[in-house]
């Protein structure tokens, strides 16, 4: 079955680009000019992968991307943004956006982007058995626990909340632990193969976990190596 991509830009040549090259790749194709309708759009479901642009009319895209983040946490959002700078990427990411391609842009960049996000995507499981809570697939690390299934965090009773990325930087590093891990490494796998932004997106990751996990908890969890990466260690 064709994967769905839903695209929101205002500019009707970049949209209409859009569309003649996705479909010629093989996916179905829809489009939206405006956050208003990109929601109602996206409210009707069905959708593999959102390609949105930030600037918009009705709604900006960063709001958009804010009211599907609270409903789906798992469909791919790759922003579209003329804004280059390292803030408003890491704005974008921080609201929960899988990826970023800054205007303008070359067609076979997105396309394998798009490619990645959607192998990344997470997969429903139909009539599978109810897990036991015990079993549920938590990840531990002294007073920190992870729950995969329900995406909690909790360390010492208190519950943490994290942004999509943050939770999926914390689960790699969660099933690494002990193991020192380079930057190149954590950007394949938890932005994908196919990611070709700065690896310092790394670093401002690690500090937004940090000030959520770390800071006023004992024992410190996160370590930087120098030269090196980080490491997640367990209490001695």
């Amino acid at each position: 079955m064709k994967e769905s991509i839903l695209i929101v830009e205002d500019e009707d040549k970049i949209a209409r680009l859009l569309e003649i090259e996705l479909e010629c790749e093989g996916y179905r194709v829809a489009k939206a000019s405006n956050g208003i309708d990109a929601l109602e759009k996206f409210r009707e479901g069905g959708w593999d992968l959102l390609l949105l642009d930030v600037m918009l009319p009705g709604m900006s895209g960063f709001e958009l991307l804010r009211r599907v983040r609270q409903t789906d946490t798992g469909i791919p959002v790759i922003l579209l943004t003329a804004k280059g700078s390292v803030e408003d990427k890491v704005a974008g990411l921080d609201q929960g956006a899988n990826d970023y391609v800054t205007k303008p842009f070359q067609i076979e960049e997105l396309l394998a982007r798009i490619r990645a996000a959607l192998r990344l995507r997470p997969v429903a499981v139909i009539d599978s058995p109810v897990i036991p809570a015990e079993d549920a697939g938590c990840l531990h690390a002294t007073n920190l626990m992870v729950n995969e299934s329900t995406r909690e965090v909790v360390r010492s009773d208190t519950s943490i909340e994290l942004t999509p990325r943050e939770f999926d930087l914390l689960v790699y590093l969660l099933k690494n632990k002990r193991q020192v891990l380079n930057r190149d490494q954590i950007v394949q796998a938890v932005w994908g193969y196919d990611y070709f932004g700065d690896t310092n997106v790394v670093d401002v990751y690690i500090r937004y976990i940090r000030k959520k996990i770390d800071s006023g908890f004992e024992p410190e969890l996160i370590h930087t190596v120098r030269g090196v990466g980080y490491v997640l260690k367990d209490q001695a």
